[in-house]
């Protein structure tokens, strides 16, 4: 009995820690340098208000012209709107500053903090 138990307790156990393991990996912000906030304006290409994290693509236009294609990574839709956002808060093509941690290897990815749109109107990312 001891050896049944142990034999169907043994995969039980292994599945938890890798789905635990992936669930700690996905949720880790440890990819940003949360010492740093850029800023910078852009232009939405896209948002996608959906779980597990809403995500801004957005365009930033350098000093010699080009185009460099950015990512923020946001809480979730329902902290979101804790915070006064709704599905329609940004549309492709409108205008934005972005302000957020970037990606520690340099990569065009940050944590978003908060949103200033044309108007002034500031969205953050996190109600505290």
């Amino acid at each position: 009995m001891i050896k049944t138990k142990c034999a169907t307790s043994l995969p039980v156990a292994l599945a938890a820690l890798i789905l635990s393991s992936t669930a700690f990996a996905h949720h880790s912000m440890s990819a940003y340098d949360r010492r740093r906030t850029a800023t910078m304006k852009g232009t939405v290409t896209e948002f996608s208000f959906s779980n597990p994290h809403a995500e801004l693509y957005f365009d930033v236009r350098d000093d010699k012209g080009t185009i460099q294609k950015w990512t923020a990574e946001s809480p979730n839709p329902y902290r979101l709107a804790k915070s006064g956002w709704v599905k329609d808060s940004l549309k492709p093509g409108d205008e934005i500053t972005v302000v957020g941690n970037p990606a520690k290897n340099g990569s065009p990815i940050m944590r978003l903090n908060k949103i200033i749109l044309a108007n002034g109107q500031s969205l953050p990312a996190y109600s505290y």
